[in-house]
């Protein structure tokens, strides 16, 4: 499991599927964009949803666990793209369109 690190907030995913996000968010931050960003909790931490706010002046970090850099697939991206540009924002979805789970292992601030 990769993670995502975002205003001390932690988010584990799978490294394949944090390889996707981190294209798609990275090119809504270049082009100064903000945004929604939605996953399913696992079961482990509430199994609830959690969603934060995407700003390009907070500095955010990938850490994979892997070595290799996963394979891309470009229909995956496009899907995870659209739902970034909607108004419910990018909501977490595996290639199937199906939610995918994260877990947010932990916050620096209370009520996260």
């Amino acid at each position: 499991m990769g993670t995502l690190t975002y205003d001390g907030t932690v988010i584990a995913f799978d490294d394949r599927l944090l390889a996707h996000l981190q294209i798609v968010i990275v090119n809504k931050l270049r082009r100064r964009e903000s945004f929604a960003f939605s996953w399913r909790d696992a079961p482990e931490v509430g199994d609830g949803r959690s969603t934060i706010w995407m700003d390009p002046s907070i500095p955010l970090y990938f850490k994979f666990e892997g070595s290799r850099a996963p394979s891309i697939d470009r229909d995956w991206i496009e899907q995870l793209a659209e739902s970034a540009a909607s108004s419910t924002g990018l909501i977490v979805a595996g290639p199937d369109g199906e939610p995918v789970n994260g877990a947010r292992l932990h916050a620096a601030m209370a009520g996260r």
